[in-house]
């Protein structure tokens, strides 16, 4: 259970449940229902998981006051764990077993009823069963094997609904009790369906059994991801390594990593050199070198050579968990398309017992045959099938979801899958994103009567004292040319422009202290002269410049560079081929800005962006009406990520831009992006497939039974593959693939 601000109906806190008891997605939509009625509680139940994920205020709800209200409607549920994968599946697998010596009992006694039906169909009457070995074959059928039903029909409409579970005990007790009724009073003139009862109630089983297999494989992803964790870690004290617990370990610990073994915690790696395999992380299969200093996930494998590591992260707030949780959380929401399903779930089960009733009333009316009328109204009854219905877009969502996981796109929930699919416009930051993130210091430039030296004592100085990426380069470059920082005693950082500080020299006036570090742009807007001649070179060559002053004037330029990732041109033509419209955004001068666009094939750009102005830019698309997406990887990112319809973190980026992110992208690969946007498109065709399958199979089904079209028997078979029939298009997602 987490905890957390949604500034919404006063709802701070999250709990997921393990549901039972659900047969269609009337029972969803019950839940969901009865849920809502509770003060400050916000559910959204999932049928294909079987899972429901609840907001409340902890200050008038609380989890057993939400599972008291899910039982008293009657089904069951359990305070979600998702580390017992392994409970889970030998439960889940439990029950199959049970399930399919329940559909073999049903099949074994159905085959002799239904050898009777073939026989008669094809003319021969020599297979007559007698009535009394007929009913003495059904009525296990239909009380033991089928009592499921009459359970869940019970709690259902003691809940104040009706489900699936109405229609089959009402359809099946129909054409069992018009049989029990003949066969005891000896009516030798009418017909008995015995056949149709038992044959509709085996069938839904098989029904049911595929539908299982199928919401199995849906589920794999996230099941993968969890069997990925470690049980153990080999945990060095003091020399000796001993097996302990991953949840005994402590941040700080040293732990071991064989060749061979996964990793059991994120951490560092202090001792040793190997390659490890973090495709299960990223989705790249090139492994990836690790040495001192290097950083290690959870469930990444150890290809060669031993490693000895610190733990940094544990338990839930491992990259690992974290992706597990994403996953869940994408697979359990609910997508803006699922809507028009619901409300249509919701009634369906009333609306299906009504035209059973008036198929009935009018057929015996017109023709006054009362028994093919009552085929006819329980043909309406066991066709009719909301399953399909509820499973349309929710199966979708869980194969879609966990194909990203496996390649690296995390899509935090169903609506941003679903808005990715409309995007129109799609913002990159330069720094990061369009390139490597990594620049380095490439030209020295001293002003006249200033040397290297100088130059470079000053720009150590004022670099050390910021945190940003290209101050960070800087000290980097003048520490191994062994330049040691002077000490400052104020330092002001003005973001996206540069820093002023003042020397801590005791001796020196206070007005000739002041040093400033930034862009030529900033450092002119305090009143020094730039040498635009000197520079324009460099920024035209798509450079970015840093100017260094003191209280005399300008002492000198460094130009560092940021080569483009090697794969931003073949993303930016993938995603313009896409038909988006692609824009840069960036703090960069315009000449620098314009060479990294024109290099990166984007005609549309802004240079010298605040980052606080960089969400602007994103509400002023939206106010155009343009469904908007931001890529970005950094701190000064996150507004904007925010701010965009659905915001795309690279994942090598800060913690802060991931955490503001729709969509985070696990190998900071740009083409990424257009994956994402791809899988979108895909799943939501498979949603749209599996709704028209769901509406049409109903629309068409349930008037052909009314108007006596299909016998019984072959509508309880209809029924039951509906339901698998949508599963399995939304199995073929499975075939996608990235770079398609």
């Amino acid at each position: 259970m987490e905890t957390h601000y949604t500034g919404q109906q006063n709802i701070s806190a999250t709990l997921e449940l393990d549901l039972e008891g659900m047969t269609c997605a009337a029972c969803a939509a019950r839940i969901e229902k009865v849920l809502g009625k509770l003060p400050d509680v916000d559910a959204n139940v999932n049928f294909a998981s079987e899972t429901a994920r609840v907001r409340y205020n902890p200050a008038t709800a609380n989890p057993d006051a939400v599972i008291a209200a899910v039982r008293k409607a009657g089904y069951d549920a359990t305070v979600r764990k998702d580390t017992e994968i392994n409970e889970r599946q030998q439960q889940r697998a439990a029950n199959y077993q049970s399930e399919l010596r329940s559909f073999w009992i049903s099949a074994t006694l159905t085959a002799p009823l239904l050898l009777e039906m073939v026989s008669m169909l094809t003319g021969f009457h020599t297979l007559m069963l007698p009535r009394w070995f007929q009913l003495a074959l059904a009525t296990p059928v239909q009380f033991w094997v089928g009592r499921r039903f009459y359970v869940g029909a019970w709690h259902s409409l003691r809940g104040g609904s009706a489900n699936m579970d109405v229609l089959v005990a009402l359809g099946t007790s129909v054409a069992y009790g018009f049989s029990l009724v003949v066969t005891l009073f000896g009516l030798v003139g009418q017909p008995v369906y015995f056949e149709a009862s038992t044959a509709i109630i085996t069938l839904i089983l098989m029904g049911k059994l595929l539908e299982a297999r199928a919401k199995h494989r849906a589920m794999a992803s996230i099941e993968a991801l969890l069997r990925l964790q470690p049980k153990t870690a080999h945990i060095d004290i003091n020399g000796n390594v001993i097996d302990m617990p991953v949840e005994q370990v402590k941040i700080g610990d040293r732990f071991v990593v064989r060749p061979g073994d996964s990793l059991p915690l994120d951490g560092q790696v202090i001792e040793g050199y190997s390659s490890v395999d973090e495709s299960m992380l990223t989705g790249e299969s090139s492994p990836v070198e690790k040495a001192a200093g290097t950083q290690v996930f959870a469930g990444t494998l150890n290809r060669q050579g031993l490693l000895i590591c610190t733990t940094t992260r544990i338990g839930k707030d491992t990259a690992l968990a974290g992706i597990i949780r994403l996953v869940n959380e994408a697979q359990g929401s609910k997508a803006p398309i699922q809507r028009l399903a619901d409300k249509i779930s919701g009634i369906f089960v009333p609306i299906v017992v009504g035209i059973s009733i008036l198929a009935f009333i009018a057929y015996w009316a017109i023709t006054g045959d009362a028994t093919h009328a009552l085929i006819n109204a329980v043909s309406v009854l066991v066709i009719a099938c909301p399953c399909a219905l509820g499973l349309a877009t929710p199966t979708a969502i869980m194969v879609g979801t966990g194909q990203g996981a496996v390649n690296g796109i995390l899509i935090r929930n169903a609506e941003a899958l679903e808005r990715a699919e409309k995007i129109q416009v799609i913002i990159l930051d330069k720094t990061g994103t369009l390139t490597e993130g990594k620049p380095t210091v490439s030209d020295v430039i001293p002003a006249p009567k200033h040397s290297d030296m100088d130059l470079l004592q000053l720009a150590a100085t004022l670099a050390h004292a910021s945190n940003h990426p290209l101050s960070q380069a800087v000290f980097a470059y003048t520490k191994t040319r062994g330049f040691i920082p002077e000490k400052l005693a104020q330092v002001t950082e003005i973001p996206g422009k540069g820093i002023e500080a003042q020397r801590d020299i005791e001796n020196m006036p206070a007005s000739e202290r002041i040093i400033r570090f930034g862009s030529p742009n900033y450092l002119h807007g305090a009143g020094f002269d730039i040498d635009d001649a000197s520079l324009t070179p460099l920024l035209e060559s798509g450079k970015t410049v840093i100017g260094v002053a003191d209280a005399n004037g300008i002492v000198g330029y460094l130009a560092l560079t940021d080569q483009l990732r090697t794969s931003s041109v073949a993303a930016v033509a993938r995603l313009q081929s896409l038909g988006i419209h692609v824009m840069m955004l960036s703090g960069d001068n315009t000449a620098t800005t314009r060479a990294v666009a024109t290099a990166a094939g984007i005609n549309d750009y802004l240079a010298e962006v605040l980052p606080q102005h960089k969400a602007d830019t994103v509400q002023t698309l939206k106010r155009q009406g343009k469904i908007v997406g931001m890529v970005g990887d950094g701190i000064n990112d996150a507004p904007a990520l925010a701010a965009a319809d659905i915001g795309f973190a690279i994942g090598a980026g800060a913690d802060v831009a991931i955490e503001a992110a729709d969509v985070t992208l696990m190998k900071s690969d740009l083409n990424n992006v257009a994956d994402a946007i791809a899988l979108s498109r895909a799943t939501l065709n498979k949603i749209r497939q599996n709704l028209f399958f769901a509406f049409i199979y109903n629309i068409l089904g349930i008037p052909l039974a009314a108007l006596g079209m299909l016998n019984p028997v072959i509508a309880g078979a209809a029924m039951a593959m509906s339901s698998v029939s949508v599963i399995g298009n939304s199995l073929l997602l499975k075939r996608w693939k990235v770079n398609q």
